[in-house]
């Protein structure tokens, strides 16, 4: 076998159907395209969505929701995430280095999922109620 030999598979390549070509062809005279009307012109279409002038469904339903682009920036980090990195003090480089967030994290706060046994000072890092007692209750520091 040599390169100049190499064929596709059976029935993997077939010919483009090749429309307007007379009525032996089987898609001459409209070629395909029907009697009359918007869809058989040349350059004749409606936009995407377009229901024939009725009002479009984009359009007939209610606007719901709203996604912030700022929440990319926050991260959260929880109690037993921090008992794993087993670090004394934390701050938000030292969890973007153990990978905990991303690296276009700005703000990140702590949350209480899990336990947390070892002491450890917060600093620059937000913690709710429950995950900041948990931290005291530790012998932490939230700063």
């Amino acid at each position: 076998m040599e390169l100049n030999d190499i064929k596709h598979a059976p029935g993997a390549k077939h010919a483009k159907r090749r429309v307007g070509r007379g009525i032996g062809s089987g898609l001459g005279k409209t070629a395909g395209r029907g009697h009359k009307g918007q869809k058989s012109r040349a350059g004749g279409y409606h936009k995407v969505g377009f229901e024939g002038g009725q009002m479009p469904l984009q359009r007939r339903l209610p606007k719901r929701g709203f996604r912030s682009q700022l929440l990319k920036f926050n991260a959260e980090v929880t109690l037993a995430a921090l008992e794993q990195l087993g670090a004394a003090e934390v701050d938000l480089l030292t969890l973007k280095q153990a990978g905990l967030v991303g690296q276009i994290a700005k703000v990140v706060k702590i949350i209480k999922t899990g336990e947390l046994t070892k002491a450890v000072k917060l600093t620059g890092i937000g913690a709710t109620a429950g995950a900041k007692a948990a931290i005291e209750a530790a012998g932490g520091s939230v700063a």
